[in-house]
């Protein structure tokens, strides 16, 4: 699968979603995924989303969690 699929689909968003979140058109990355190609500015683009994603995901988990240990301390 297309590296642009697979991505799109993982985070269940659409092309023009996913294309406004990295500052690309919605035909870009259809274009790319019909010739199968995509530019390194691009692909690197959407590696920095992906890792954007999951730094924000363990940010929201660690104020979770020191929320929690603050919450049992105070008691």
């Amino acid at each position: 699968m297309h590296f642009i699929k697979k991505i799109s689909k993982n985070l269940r968003m659409s092309y023009t979603e996913l294309g406004k979140e990295i500052g690309y058109g919605e035909s870009i990355l259809r274009q790319s995924i019909s010739k199968n190609k995509m530019s390194s500015q691009l692909e690197r683009v959407l590696e920095l989303y992906l890792e954007t994603i999951k730094l924000k995901e363990e940010k929201n988990d660690l104020k979770k969690e020191n929320d929690l240990l603050r919450d049992l301390l105070t008691k």
